[in-house]
């Protein structure tokens, strides 16, 4: 915060606790975190430890792992894009790197990152990726 003026640090504010790293291998991508109750409790459970969640494809369009915890949801019918970030049954992260539509809760969005790179970060099969804050 030393960093914001007045005027500037309500967003600042904002802006140091809705972010989310992800790290794959020896790569860390940054996100954004949505402004819902699903992603607060994902962030505050972040804040005691990072979590390491072992991913699967799916459908070749998404990774997706157990969180090992559930989150609340709120569902709601879109069609994903690449970097979205999800929650799925309440229980499971899902990291989309290609579009699908159906019923979700969206916790965020991997920031300035293609379809094709974040297809290649995450590789194909199986991948262990952690999420801190």
């Amino acid at each position: 915060l030393h960093l914001c003026d007045r005027r500037q640090r309500q967003m600042c504010i904002r802006d140091s606790t809705n972010m989310l790293k992800i790290s794959v291998g020896n790569t860390t991508l940054t996100a954004s975190l949505t402004d819902n109750a699903s992603a607060a409790a994902l962030f505050e459970a972040l804040k005691k430890s990072s979590l390491t969640i072992e991913m699967q494809d799916y459908g070749n369009f998404e990774k997706v792992g157990t969180l090992g915890f559930s989150l609340p949801r709120s569902d709601e019918y879109f069609t994903t894009e690449a970097g979205d970030l999800i929650l799925y049954q309440g229980n499971q992260f899902v990291i989309y790197y290609d579009t699908n539509s159906w019923n979700f809760t969206r916790l965020g969005k991997i920031e300035n990152i293609t379809a094709s790179e974040l297809r290649s970060i995450l590789g194909s099969g199986n991948v262990t990726v952690t999420l801190s804050v």
